[in-house]
């Protein structure tokens, strides 16, 4: 298992006191809208003179204190009223975690004539999901690729290739009149890639050469030591099992691993394997990467699920999403046997081919116990090197800081403990400390020609949460709700009352949801009853006109006091009158 460095030395890295900035003079503007603190929901605004450059519009996935929530975007409160200042909006790769948000957010930020970049498997991700999307304004979206260059506003961009795991993956070098910036993509260095080019280490170090005031680079494998591993080594592990698999090898990654993609087809076809691909986002992206010449492969290499049930097991390889655990992807329909074709059988093999996003921990290894319950054999990326990241570790992070030798260095795309550690790397790599910027979501970090401030006041950062068509809808209070539900149930308590006199008619009706089985709790039931026939008595004998809201709300708090009393447990309590 890979080693993670200890860190030392960053507990005195500090933020600067905030200074006022000089009459006259001049600021370039940096805001993290998402990415730091976290992994996932990148993006990041470049302002000058008040024109504004974003780079990345991404998600990122709901952790376990979300209930029900399908995404977290960025908050683009910041922007909304500014959209005639948006210069342009680049994007680096198409992972989702990078251009997921933007369909969500594209109305609140768009204008006639906005710029948009991305290289052409990006945009066609893009474009594929503004497709699933109605009422979205229509957009042109400009082809770049390594060498491209563009203007746009005060910023002056040339996009220059990194390797990822997925193809038309960019860094960018963008001039302002403050300095030179330099914002990497998710990036490693990896000498012999699979369907793709190795770094140019010589442009990266023409760009260096050219000064770079601030550098924003990747930190998310800025904890583990070493060198990432290359791709081709991954192939004689997949082989290798694969080759060993006396049945069926179902094979779980995301359907963005392009290249990973590639290797499972190329392996199928060598053993002599049909593939069957599961899940619509498997299916769209494997369908748009054809088209577009980034997957390589006949069409009678693919099969159905009907034809997979046809063929010998040992003939068959299923490619599917669903590493992370999502309740929805097909390798969890499959797991709990919810899939209409596909049931497991005790020959099979699965290959978890990703590494476990945090915050899903509990999610996958959940996904894991359920599918080795079932006799079924599972590697995954612990167990031996069946996945590769596509992030650079700590060597190949001081490589890059150096041959970029920036005066200031800022991390972004990672937790806390990922962010502290590149600046421990760039320490290293020979920036000053003074000049290394750890920030938050939020801050508005002001750089000058010699030294840089963060203002005092943030920016609207929160995580705009996604629930089905509702974008932002479900605030603190549902959260808190659906947190109460799932821990005690709820308790409902439907009263007759007589619309004239007020009385209740008959006995009050019960429904208990994750709180008490109710044939087993009648004692608790009736005296529950009893309580809200007394509650509603002595509100009428007070006289006056009856206000059913404050009777419901007396309800409410007594029968919860009561109900706590003889459970300890606190149920959503819902009182219902019904007048008739």
């Amino acid at each position: 298992m890979t080693k993670k460095k200890e860190i030392h030395g960053i507990k005195h890295i500090k933020k600067p006191s905030n200074s006022k900035r000089k009459k006259g003079v001049e600021r370039l503007k940096v805001i993290p809208l998402g990415g730091l603190e976290e992994v996932g929901r990148n993006m990041m605004i470049y302002e000058y003179k008040r024109k504004i450059l974003i780079v990345d519009v991404g998600f990122g996935f709901p952790g376990e204190n979300n209930p029900g929530i399908d995404y977290v975007i960025p908050n683009t409160k910041y922007l909304e009223k500014r959209k005639k200042d948006i210069v342009g909006v680049l994007f680096t790769h198409g992972h989702l975690d990078h251009v997921g948000a933007f369909p969500y957010v594209l109305k609140k930020i768009y204008r006639k004539g906005l710029k948009i970049a991305a290289s052409p498997v990006t945009k066609k991700i893009i474009l594929g999901r503004q497709e699933e999307f109605r009422d979205q304004p229509k957009i042109k979206i400009r082809e770049v690729k390594d060498g491209s260059k563009l203007k746009a506003g005060p910023f002056k961009v040339e996009f220059f290739k990194q390797n990822h795991n997925i193809p038309g993956n960019l860094g960018m070098f963008i001039e302002t009149p403050i300095g030179n910036i330099v914002t990497t993509s998710d990036f490693k260095f990896d000498k012999n890639p699979l369907n793709d080019e190795p770094t140019d280490f010589k442009k990266l170090k023409k760009i260096g050469k050219k000064g770079v005031h601030l550098l924003c680079c990747d930190s998310t494998g800025a904890e583990e030591e070493g060198h990432s591993l290359s791709e081709r080594e991954i192939k004689k592990n997949l082989k290798k099992i694969i080759k060993k698999a006396k049945g069926r090898v179902i094979v779980s990654t995301f359907s963005s691993l392009l290249n990973r993609i590639q290797q499972v087809i190329n392996i199928s076809k060598q053993l002599n394997r049909k593939v069957c691909v599961q899940g619509y986002s498997m299916r769209t992206k494997l369908d748009f990467a054809k088209n577009l010449g980034y997957i390589q492969a006949k069409k009678n290499r693919f099969i159905n699920a009907k034809q997979a049930q046809e063929l010998p097991d040992d003939q068959v390889t299923i490619l599917c999403t669903g590493t992370q655990g999502e309740s929805n992807a097909a390798l969890s329909r499959i797991a709990s046997g919810r899939d209409r074709n596909i049931k497991f059988k005790e020959k099979d093999t699965v290959i978890l081919s990703s590494s476990v996003v945090p915050g899903n921990e509990t999610l996958v290894q959940a996904l894991k116990d359920k599918i080795l319950k079932q006799g079924v054999k599972v590697y995954h990326y612990e167990m031996m090197d069946i996945h590769a990241s596509g992030h650079g570790k700590q060597e190949e992070l001081k490589k890059f800081i150096k041959l970029m030798n920036p005066k200031f260095f800022m991390p972004i795309h990672g937790q806390i403990s990922m962010l502290y550690a590149n600046a421990e790397l760039a320490k290293e790599a020979g920036v000053k400390e003074k000049n290394i910027i750890v920030a938050e979501n939020g801050n508005i970090i002001n750089i000058g020609k010699n030294q840089y401030g963060i203002a005092k006041k943030k920016v609207p950062a929160d995580s705009v949460l996604v629930d089905g068509l509702g974008v932002g809808d479900v605030g603190k209070i549902v959260l808190r709700d659906r947190h109460s539900l799932a821990e005690d149930g709820m308790f409902v308590l439907i009263i007759t009352v007589d619309k004239k006199t007020g009385k209740i008619i008959k006995s009050p009706d019960i429904i208990s949801r994750g709180f008490v089985y109710l044939k087993e709790s009648k004692d608790l039931l009736r005296d529950t009853r009893q309580k809200a026939r007394k509650i509603v008595r002595e509100i009428m004998d007070n006289g006056g006109n009856i206000n059913w809201n404050n009777v419901k709300s007396e309800i409410r708090k007594r029968i919860g006091q009561s109900l706590y009393s003889r459970t300890k447990r606190r149920p959503m309590v819902l009182p219902v009158i019904i007048e008739v």
